[in-house]
């Protein structure tokens, strides 16, 4: 059993490639989207089980959005719901071409933002749970959430659980400290949490942002990844953390918005190899060329989700299938409009064995 942890919000976006100027008054499009949650999602969709631990108000809103994540076959049956606090929001603005996406949150006083570690119940959480994941949104949402989720984090290992943590750092969140920076915050908590955690995930930027490691050669404003490395990077964050078994790294290369190379790294400290996905037929790694890109949100996630769930299947555990299952299943949610992956285990395999031509399944 999986466990993610974290807080889940109301997506609320202007149709198609529309300025929020252009768009109100008028419709809107409103999903549901957070980065633990959409784990749990994708984790459900490849038939894995999944749980997920998060605070809410009870409002029809909030319960609407617990069916829907139940309606994926998402455990949700360990939520706390809290009389105070207000279902978090957040504002994607779609980006198109040479400009970029935007997003606006509004997450004051949230439930999760709001609750203490005594409030949950994290034993009727982790019952029957070998695995928990967590990342570095919930630290930076506030003092009590960071508080929460490290003692959740402690507790797991405490029973012998595996834990994994996406970094992902996001700098208009990590606040809730004044007078420090947000990457100063950022490393003294993710260095508190990071000492219990078995695989690292990160992205292209994330290692500098969070943990001052640095990749040589890489301008990641400019779109230039130089992806050999990374190698280095994740020895250095192993040489760090000893407890750290496996660093994955995402590797977006941003030629536009609707047009990214995409890719990933998977090292692992046992044997000191790095193994990287997609690969030519001489077996040089060769990004996925993503155009028309739909929704890039939540691909950090699906890639998360993807490596768990081949590290979780026989057929797939390898190394270098696993991080070839992840980058194909993250390559897909680009194709995807919201924060949830809709997509299957055998449309994943089928990228991974070449069919990329997205022609008409009959």
């Amino acid at each position: 059993m999986f466990l993610a942890f974290g807080e889940i919000m109301a997506r609320i976006a202007p149709p198609g490639a529309l300025r929020w100027r252009q768009a109100l008054p008028g419709s809107v499009n409103v999903t549901w989207g957070g980065g633990e949650a959409n784990v749990c999602a994708s984790l459900a969709l490849f038939g894995h089980p999944a749980r997920y631990l998060t605070a809410l108000p009870p409002t029809p809103i909030a319960e609407s959005l617990v069916s829907t994540l139940r309606g994926l076959g998402v455990d949700c049956g360990r939520i706390l719901w809290r009389k105070s606090g207000r279902l978090g929001l957040y504002f994607v603005e779609g980006g198109a071409n040479q400009r970029g996406s935007t997003v606006i949150y509004d997450r004051a006083d949230s439930a999760v933002s709001l609750a203490e570690p005594d409030e949950y119940d994290f034993a009727a959480a982790l019952d029957g749970v070998t695995w928990l994941h967590v990342t570095g949104i919930t630290p930076a949402i506030s003092e009590s959430a960071s508080r929460s989720n490290l003692a959740l984090v402690r507790q797991a290992k405490a029973q012998g659980a595996s834990v994994s943590c996406d970094l992902n750092f996001r700098k208009k969140l990590w606040t809730w400290r004044p007078g420090t920076s947000a990457k100063a915050l950022a490393r003294e908590c993710m260095s508190e949490l990071l000492p219990n955690v078995d695989l690292v995930i990160a992205n292209e930027e994330d290692a500098a942002d969070v943990l001052d490691i640095h990749a040589r050669g890489t301008d990641v404003a400019s779109g230039r990844i130089d992806s050999a490395a990374y190698g280095d990077v994740a020895r250095q964050i192993v040489g760090r953390f000893g407890n750290v078994r496996r660093v994955a790294i995402t590797l977006r290369e941003s030629i536009s918005a609707n047009h990214n190379n995409w890719g990933a790294m998977l090292y692992d400290a046992a044997s000191d190899q790095t193994h990287f996905a997609p690969v030519s037929g001489a077996g040089e790694y060769q990004p996925y060329e993503i155009r028309d890109i739909v929704d890039r949100v939540g691909a950090g996630d699906s890639f998360a989700a993807g490596l768990l769930a081949a590290l979780h299947t026989p057929d797939l555990a390898s190394p270098e299938r696993a991080i070839a299952f992840a980058v194909a299943a993250s390559c897909l949610k680009h194709s995807i409009l919201g924060d949830f992956n809709y997509v299957t285990r055998d449309e994943v395999l089928a990228l991974m064995a070449g069919n990329a031509s997205g022609r008409v399944q009959r």
